[in-house]
Order: structure tokens, then C-alpha cells, then sequence
């Protein structure tokens, strides 16, 4: 009976530690990616969405792009809104000063979805 439970432990062995050296590897190689530079200008941009129009949801969100000036960056981001049954486009532009991040401006232009 001995004999039988060292085999079974043995040939438990085999199979677990090659299994656990697997994960740790696995674990060891994933990649974390940081947020992009935008991500901070598109939660603001759906924040202020939000308080602009209360009653509809935001059901997409696209980073359109950045322009770099001497003193303030813009960011425009297109996000798709449902209120009830009408759905519509809205683009948000944010200026802010490059060096403090402070908001210059912020502008929205409803569009076509």
C-alpha cells in the first residue's frame, strides 16, 4: 500500500511541477501597457458629456487625434451618444497649456453618428 501511494505521488510530481514552472513563466512574460497620453483628455471629454446631456448614454469613444502647439496641445475625441431612441455624434475638443495641463478651452459639436 505504501509502495502505491510513493507511485501515485511520484507520478503526481511528474505532471505538477513541469504545469507550475509553465504558469510562472507565463506569468513572468506578460506586458502591462501604460495608458496612452490621451486617456486622461477622453475621460475628461465623456465627463463633461455627461453633465451636458444627462439623459444619454455614451456608446462609443474615438481618440480623433493631438495637435501640438507652441504653448497649448488640443485633443478632439468623437463620441457616439443614445438618448432614448435618437443617437448622434458628438465631437469634443479640449485645449489645454502643454506645460500645467490646465484647460483652456473646451468646445462640442453634435454630428451625425
Amino acid at each position: 500500500m505504501r509502495k502505491l501511494f510513493i507511485t501515485i505521488l511520484l507520478a503526481t510530481s511528474i505532471y505538477t511541477i513541469p504545469m507550475i514552472y509553465v504558469n510562472l513563466v507565463n506569468a513572468s512574460t506578460i506586458q502591462v501597457k501604460p495608458n496612452p497620453s490621451y486617456a486622461k483628455w477622453g475621460i475628461l471629454a465623456i465627463e463633461k458629456a455627461a453633465k451636458k446631456y444627462p439623459n444619454a448614454q455614451v456608446t462609443d469613444y474615438l481618440h480623433i487625434g493631438r495637435k501640438v502647439g507652441n504653448q497649448s496641445t488640443t485633443e478632439k475625441f468623437k463620441l457616439i451618444l443614445k438618448e432614448g431612441k435618437k443617437e448622434f455624434g458628438l465631437f469634443v475638443t479640449i485645449e489645454f497649456d502643454s506645460k500645467t495641463e490646465e484647460v483652456i478651452q473646451l468646445n462640442f459639436e453634435e454630428t451625425t453618428p
